[in-house]
């Protein structure tokens, strides 16, 4: 029997096993380079390295083994042949935009994205003679409007953070290959378990690897994913030459995550089910949001596009930002923190917080009132979850 190539791996081995490459050593986990350059043993072998006509590692910044391990691996889980790490979801966010991008070409996205997406496509891009156009990610029609000759790339987060808006990926993919530009998908929220993006025609993916992928709050970290042709024109250069790497201990750590993502992320969205469902019939909110309950607006292209809901819901309280603050000052169990993706589950109050940025205006067009809270539903018992939000809602019009 032949033996099986990487790629053809069931999903739960390459999470676990997809990339590793043991030193003389044999070690089982992964080896942890800590080291900026690498030596040669002829100098002919280091111009050859240079040059790109043989394999091997010149400097840390450019590539090194245990990052390379995660890349590979994350790679092989998203199904595109390029992975390239990054110091942060952000520097992965600004690498995918600005390694494309010139004066004079335009760029549409979402209206509802993460408040420092939000920032880079109305203010730093315009800085540099970029038109920028954003859209209500869930009107199909204002999608085929703005996409016209001359936009070079859409920029989608779906679902979107924090008003979980869904994006409908094979329309938008469709009228974007249209004009010959490319899309790029954020797929946080989502996770690469839950939905595929290239599935439906996306060209480049984007995570925050601080997020489900570590999974426990340990390290910052961030990936972007795309063809071949992709990073050789655009990708390849603008990190060589502006250096947003990721550190080997952190490409670890990630690789760590990845062993245990599939567990992680079905039990987060097992329990952000249940948690959802008894927010919805608490009574006690303005609205709650969450993609995998049938009241959601998008439910149904949500369920075409993903497995399950994913972990996070978005709820509405009565009484402004005094009662949101003090549900959040009562939780015993849930953290307040700014982050999502942990083993923990973590509430934030994004107009103050992670949303502060956007002009209140842009914020309350999008749905975020002083009221919303943004909560990611970790690994805890789903009932001690439960019994922690009711007492905290209590608290609500105290």
């Amino acid at each position: 029997m032949t033996a099986k190539k990487p790629s053809e791996w069931r999903l739960a081995t390459r999470l676990v096993r997809g990339g590793t490459k043991r030193s003389d050593f044999g070690e089982t986990s992964e080896a942890i380079f800590m080291t900026s350059g690498f030596r040669y043993d002829a100098a002919e072998v280091a111009a050859d390295r240079f040059a790109g006509t043989a394999d091997g590692f010149t400097y840390s910044r450019l590539s090194n083994p245990t990052v390379a391990m995660f890349e590979e691996r994350m790679a092989l889980i998203e199904g595109l042949p390029v992975a390239k790490a990054t110091a942060t979801g952000m520097a992965a966010v600004n690498a995918a935009l600005m390694c494309q991008l010139r004066a004079g070409d335009k760029v549409v996205g979402a209206k509802a994205l993460f408040g420092s997406c939000r920032y880079i496509l109305e203010q730093i891009l315009p800085r540099f003679g970029i038109t920028t156009e954003l859209v209500t990610g869930s009107d199909n029609d204002a999608w085929t409007r703005a996409i016209t000759p001359g936009t070079k790339t859409v920029f989608i987060e779906t679902p979107a953070n924090p008003t979980l808006d869904v994006v409908d990926l094979a329309h938008v993919c469709s009228a974007a290959h249209a004009v010959g530009a490319t899309v790029i998908v954020d797929n946080v929220f989502a996770t690469p378990l839950l939905q595929r993006p290239t599935d439906f025609g996306a060209d480049i993916v984007v995570y925050s690897g601080t997020k489900h992928i570590d999974g426990q709050g340990r390290a910052l970290g961030g990936v972007i994913l795309c063809s071949e042709a992709f990073f050789e024109d655009h990708l390849n250069q603008y990190l060589r030459h502006t250096g947003p790497t990721m550190s080997p201990f952190n490409a670890w750590i990630m690789l760590k995550g990845l062993e245990t993502l599939d567990l992680r992320v079905q039990r987060m969205c097992d329990n952000a089910l249940k948690v959802a469902n008894f927010l919805a019939e608490s009574g006690k909110l303005e609205r709650v949001l969450y993609p995998g309950r049938r009241d959601h607006p998008q439910h149904d292209l949500a369920m075409r596009q993903m497995k399950t809901g994913g972990s996070v819901i978005t709820i509405d309280v009565p009484g402004g930002r005094d009662a949101a603050f003090r549900l959040l000052n009562a939780l015993e169990i849930i953290d307040i923190s700014n982050n999502l993706g942990d083993a923990k589950s973590l509430m934030t109050h994004p107009s103050s917080t992670t949303h502060r940025s956007l002009a209140e205006d842009a914020r309350l067009e999008l749905g975020i009132i002083e009221g919303t809270l943004r909560l990611s539903v970790g690994l805890e018992d789903s009932d001690d979850l439960i019994e922690d939000l009711e007492q905290a809602m209590s608290r609500i019009s105290a």
